[in-house]
């Protein structure tokens, strides 16, 4: 389990990881810091050993030339085996040498200097180990006419004492600065979270019922999103419990007539006694009760479920035709018994994008409402056809139709127009329109040529369809 998963706190994870970045950018800059001023500096002290040789190398080659110039015939100013050792005037004095060889001969050296040449490479630097000494860096250096030859050394170790130093003078106050910086990363991102601990609080004191939008001040952009996403589900969720509690009072509402009036009829079949045609006519109308009870149950959870629905069922490929030809065959014995004549037209193909049990239940309200406030013998003819990239339903009745005031009142739930003497629950034009507006269709209600009314839907054709026809 990693560190970050092992945190639960939001706070603790933002401070560890910015604790972490501080800490790598500080680690970094210190291996940087390190290799950079190890580099200058072994740049500076090299250009000191070879400033130091060539004096050296000048200083030995005059003096040579002024003795030679004012004592031709002495051969050297020592012994064969003597040379002078150079004194020793500071404390690091020892962590730096030198020799100078004239004619291969030692002529001075400091105290700390062996008596052999302390590298084999007679010119440039070399990095050597010295019996007993540890590692040098040394510069050899030779005269113009090769009599003279210098080095000039220094202990390695002494050069990561100075870049040790500097290291600690830069370093150090940062070091001691890691702290600070914690507590300051620390209040910062608990400043920072405030507005979610602000969120937080305020869901927490929130009333179960309550689906009120949420307001918080000074909202940062990156919890802007959050807080409308939640307003957002808030206010589904509101739609959702109005929903409930209209279908509720809707079923409560509805259902009362007609459980009332199948207790009527129930009551009169028990007290018809040995009237058997009165008790068969009160039993038959117990049936249509319950059938019409059922009709209206049907109706209100077809309605709750569009209306409670968070995502409608996806449309498909589905053709028009097809499935008004179920639906008409479907209640086309209702249409014989009563002698209408139910025509259909559905020559032209009518793909659309929708659901197909939904597209037969709008159909169907259609229909069933034509045939049901159209009289006996009545006309009603369901066409089919598509026009300039839609497919438009149209559903004509004889029937008495409906005035103006009434047409604009249509799909408002529980409306019925007065007069009609049919039984109904004024909930299949919600529907329709519920369904309508879920697959992006057109439903218009006007006075129709037969003498009743036309209803025609319009939907937008299949993608495919419509670019074959383009």
């Amino acid at each position: 389990m990693s560190l970050f998963k092992r945190l639960a706190s939001l706070q603790a994870r933002l401070l560890v990881l910015l604790l972490l970045l501080i800490f790598g950018v500080w680690v970094s800059a210190a291996v940087l810091t390190w290799v950079d001023t190890r580099h200058e500096l072994d740049e500076l002290l090299d250009a000191h050993l070879a400033q130091s040789a060539a004096l050296l190398v000048a200083q030995q080659t005059d003096a040579d030339a002024v003795e030679r110039s004012h004592r031709p015939h002495r051969r050297h100013t020592l012994g064969d085996d003597e040379h002078p050792d150079a004194p020793t005037l500071h404390k690091y004095a020892t962590r730096v040498a030198f020799q100078v060889f004239h004619d291969g001969k030692l002529t001075l050296h400091s105290g700390t200097a062996p008596d052999t040449p302390m590298s084999p490479q007679l010119r440039g630097f070399a990095t050597v180990e010295l019996p007993d000494r540890g590692t040098w860096r040394v510069f050899g250096a030779q005269g113009k006419e090769g009599d003279v030859q210098v080095f000039v050394g220094e202990q390695l170790r002494s050069r990561r004492s100075i870049l040790w130093a500097m290291m600690q003078s830069l370093l150090m106050p940062l070091l001691v600065a890691l702290p600070v910086l914690a507590l300051l990363g620390w209040l910062a991102v608990r400043r920072s979270l405030t507005p979610l601990r602000t969120l937080s609080q305020a869901l927490a004191q929130r009333q179960p019922q309550s689906v009120a939008p949420l307001v918080i001040t000074d909202t940062p952009s990156e919890m802007a999103p959050v807080v409308s996403s939640l307003n957002s589900l808030l206010a589904r969720i509101g739609q959702m419990m109005v929903a409930e509690r209209r279908f509720t009072a809707d079923a409560a509402h509805e259902l009362r007539t007609p459980i009332a009036a199948i207790r009527a009829q129930a009551q009169v079949a028990l007290g018809a006694g040995s009237n058997v045609a009165e008790r068969d006519q009160a039993l038959r109308q117990t049936l249509a009760g319950c059938d019409r009870a059922t009709h209206l149950v049907t109706q209100l959870l077809t309605l709750s479920r569009l209306e409670t629905a968070g995502h409608p069922p996806q449309g498909v490929r589905v053709d028009v035709c097809q499935i008004a030809q179920r639906v008409a065959a479907d209640l086309a014995p209702g249409a014989l018994a009563r002698r209408q004549v139910l025509t259909l037209d559905t020559s032209a193909t009518g793909p659309i994008s929708a659901d197909e049990m939904l597209t037969g239940v709008l159909i169907r309200n259609l229909l069933d409402n034509a045939l049901r406030y159209s009289p006996d013998g009545a006309q009603v003819r369901l066409r089919v056809h598509t026009s300039a990239g839609q497919v438009h339903l149209e559903v004509n009745d004889s029937g008495p139709g409906l005035p103006p005031a009434d047409l604009a009142r249509l799909g408002e739930r529980f409306f019925r127009g007065l007069g009609s003497g049919q039984q109904g629950s004024g909930l299949g034009w919600s529907i329709v329109r519920r369904i309508a507006e879920v697959y992006r269709a057109q439903v218009l209600a006007a006075p129709s040529s037969l003498g009743g009314l036309c209803v025609t839907v319009s939907w937008p054709l299949a993608p495919d369809q419509e670019s074959r026809q383009i």
